[in-house]
């Protein structure tokens, strides 16, 4: 690993979790590639018991089922040797910083255990793809039309060449839907977790909760008694008009239903 410099041992890890949310789902997997500053290697791979039931959704997503982790250790059980074996390391993975670093976060905090952050360097591979492989419409237009864009910012030239993309999209792209409807759900990156538009209130389960900073994970009705000044920070500040309409509500005492167990009643 000569392109690779380290000062000290990095861990590349990746998580198979339940489902999503930081706050409440668990670690059913785990496995974690210790690279020390001479290229050596130790990879560790563990199944976890999550001591909750795995839904269905997600053993579809990793195969890791209620059967496969009947006999494994909860995490509480390896929680003191992880944290030696972390100790003194940077981390790398990819798309860690929104998703396994929390998560591996909170799994330590349940057990009384602090995992600092303090002094660790992180390598985000996600991030570095999204910077060089930009997502501009000059970018798209050079990876899929083979040309740079003139005009770029002028709405006739934006517009003339966000076709020219699509349909070269189209045309490397065998396995992308031709009908527009197609087109229309694969283009879709909305939450379906999310409750407002801009995602800061998500549904964890039937639960609604925050979503970002640092009361993420908590839920809308423990932070309406414990925590009202959060709702009224929103309402004062600089977000969107349907983010503002929840945490209005739920300063009021009401909160978001999922529509399927609004229907139930």
């Amino acid at each position: 690993m000569q392109e690779l410099i380290l000062e000290k041992p990095m861990i590349f890890f990746d998580l198979e979790t339940t489902g999503t949310s930081v706050a409440k789902d668990r670690i059913v997997e785990m496995s974690v590639i210790k690279i020390m500053p001479d290229g050596k290697k130790i990879i560790k791979t563990l199944l976890v018991n999550p001591e909750m039931p795995i839904p269905s959704g997600a053993s579809e997503v990793h195969g890791i089922t209620d059967a496969k982790v009947a006999d494994a250790p909860a995490f509480s059980v390896i929680a003191s040797n992880l944290m030696k074996y972390f100790d003194g390391c940077d981390l790398a993975g990819y798309n860690i910083l929104k998703f396994d670093i929390p998560m591996l976060v909170n799994e330590f905090k349940r057990c009384g255990m602090e995992f600092s952050m303090e002094g660790r360097r992180v390598v985000d591979v996600f991030n570095i793809f999204c910077k060089l492989f930009p997502r501009t419409l000059t970018a798209a237009y050079k990876l899929f039309c083979g040309k740079e864009l003139e005009g770029a910012h002028g709405a006739e030239a934006d517009t003339l060449a966000t076709i020219e993309v699509l349909l070269g999209q189209l045309k490397q792209h065998e396995e992308l839907p031709r009908d527009v409807e197609g087109l229309h759900d694969f283009s879709d990156m909305s939450d379906p977790d999310a409750i407002d538009k801009a995602g800061r209130f998500k549904w964890s389960g039937d639960e609604a909760i925050v979503a970002f900073g640092k009361n993420s994970g908590m839920p809308l009705r423990d932070m309406a008694v414990n925590n009202p000044g959060f709702f009224k920070w929103i309402l004062n500040a600089d977000f969107d008009e349907d983010t503002k309409a929840v945490a209005a509500k739920a300063l009021r005492g009401e909160f978001p239903e999922r529509e399927e167990n609004a229907e139930k009643d």
